[in-house]
């Protein structure tokens, strides 16, 4: 018996020293249950396994999932859970999946479309929220991102006002919600008009009706995303003004720096897709200023960011909505030209066996000579290639892709051409507060961008296109075919440019 009682006070020394070990962010999260919307999008998926993986005592994490593509709520937990991004965790802890509970709701419905039952268990339960859910493409229709981006965080803080053991709410948004703006400060912004006028005006007028209002909405924003996430942070500072509630703004969210492997991705959306096609040698011209500093943050530091806001808001409960810029252009600036000459660099030391052409392109603010590079180097091999594969009775799908990527660099084109301040003094103090520094990093300052686009297109290979790092040295000898072949035709094209000359 006396060994038994010894046994168990042993256990219990261990069990403290196990908890005197961790940080204050564990401790926070330490058997709290969490609620995060939009966990099946990029960052969402990233959040998630860092709280599972380092946040080991947290008791539960609801995610809001609403039926997709014929699939109901519990085949998109068993999909979602088979991603890649939870590999680290299958391997080291498989049994803390057992802390995801899917719940069927949508933001874009009434009540977030919640079961009467599944609303009173997360009213009971939920400590913290994560509101990442939101349309990001740039060009949807007013009504559609309005709902989404801007009453669907209504219907969020909404929940929230009537949790009872709420202590962070993070509402996550982006550095451009004032892309109208060049320097921009951490404080939320009037928004170019009244969230709930908008809102009445998307559900009384019609689409074309709307279009006409959209146009003149967004004034000075580059599209609706922007319009309607600035919407969001007014109703945030104005009806989560008396919840313990913040704002993380992240810039351009690209792949992961180090967790949960470096490198990880899961879209070819922006800045991902481009780097993919100049390093399959398909994009030749790239309409961008290539003096600017551009603006990436890897999804890694968002989620460390995100969490430790949580953290930082239910500890010092500030009196207002307390906004972080969550951006790298104030703290380790890298510039277009740079940051293009390292992606060619590394897509030339470690390229695809799906490489198209050899890899170069040219950043030029000229439009008139971009749109006959574009037609040159752009749309006419991918109509080469097209007829070949319909002479092999194959699927012609490379123009399909050309058009694809001209309209996704065409939607960046105003992030590539325009330079922004942002304001970090939050994300300073938040680094100085917390002593989490190894374990939640949020410091983007010690990154080498060199590095970083190593292992960024080495993620693309290996995430994106599915290519083995088996296959590299049979893409470099593929790869030193297309220069000769570059070469060739480079040269040939000089001389049927001389013999023009000469008839002339």
């Amino acid at each position: 018996m006396g060994t038994t009682n010894n046994n168990k006070t042993e256990a219990g020394r261990g069990e403290d020293n196990v908890h005197a070990r961790a940080t204050p962010i564990q401790n926070f999260f330490s058997g709290s249950c969490v609620l995060v919307t939009g966990g099946t999008g990029f960052v969402g998926k990233a959040l998630v396994e860092k709280l599972l993986r380092s946040c080991p005592d947290l008791r539960t994490i609801y995610l809001l999932i609403r039926p997709k593509r014929g699939m109901d709520v519990a085949s998109r937990h068993k999909e979602l859970l088979k991603h890649p991004v939870f590999d680290r965790i299958r391997s080291e802890c498989p049994a803390v999946f057992s802390k995801i509970v899917s719940v069927n709701g949508d933001v874009s419905e009434p009540g977030l479309g919640l079961s009467p039952i599944d609303r009173q268990q997360l009213v009971e339960q939920v400590n913290v929220v994560f509101h990442s859910a939101a349309t990001v493409r740039f060009n949807e229709k007013l009504k559609a991102a309005v709902i989404l981006n801007t009453l669907g965080t209504q219907r969020v803080i909404q929940l929230c006002r009537s949790m009872h053991k709420l202590q962070a709410f993070v509402h996550v948004s982006t550095a451009y919600s004032n892309a109208d703006k060049t320097d921009v400060g951490e404080q939320v912004y009037p928004p170019p008009a009244d969230p709930e006028r908008v809102i009445q005006c998307c559900d009384a007028l019609t689409d074309d009706a709307l279009e006409v209002v959209a146009h003149r909405l967004q004034g000075r924003h580059p599209n609706t995303y922007t319009l309607t996430k600035a919407m969001a942070e007014w109703i945030v500072a104005e009806e989560a003004d008396n919840l313990p509630a913040a704002i993380v703004r992240p810039s351009i969210v690209t792949a992961a720096w180090k967790e949960p492997v470096p490198g990880w991705v899961d879209n070819v959306c922006g800045i991902t897709g481009i780097m993919m096609e100049i390093g399959r040698g398909t994009i030749r011209s790239i309409i961008c200023d290539q003096k600017l500093i551009m603006d990436l943050i890897p999804v890694d530091f968002v989620v460390n960011t995100l969490i430790a806001v949580a953290w930082h808001t239910a500890t010092y409960r500030p009196n207002n909505v307390r906004v972080y810029n969550c951006t790298s252009g104030s703290r380790n600036p890298v510039r277009w030209f740079e940051f293009g000459r390292l992606t060619q660099k590394h897509a030339c030391n470690t390229p695809t066996q799906h490489v198209m052409w050899y890899p170069g392109f040219t950043f030029r603010t000229n439009r008139l000579i971009h749109k006959i590079c574009e037609s040159l180097f752009h749309f006419l091999p991918a109509f080469v290639v097209d007829l070949m594969l319909r002479l092999k009775g194959a699927k012609p799908i490379m123009l399909k892709i050309s058009k694809r990527f001209q309209m996704a660099a065409k939607t960046g084109e105003f992030f590539a051409l325009h330079e922004w301040n942002f304001q970090s003094d939050n994300i300073a103090l938040l680094m100085n507060d917390a002593q989490d520094r190894t374990m939640f990093d949020v410091d983007v300052s010690k990154m080498d961008w060199d590095t970083y686009v190593k292992y960024y297109m080495l993620g693309i290979r290996r995430f994106i296109l599915k290519d083995s790092v088996d296959t590299i040295p049979s893409a470099k000898r593929k790869l030193q075919k297309l220069y000769w072949a570059h070469r060739l035709t480079q040269v040939l094209t000089v001389v049927f440019l001389l013999q023009i000359a000469k008839f002339r």
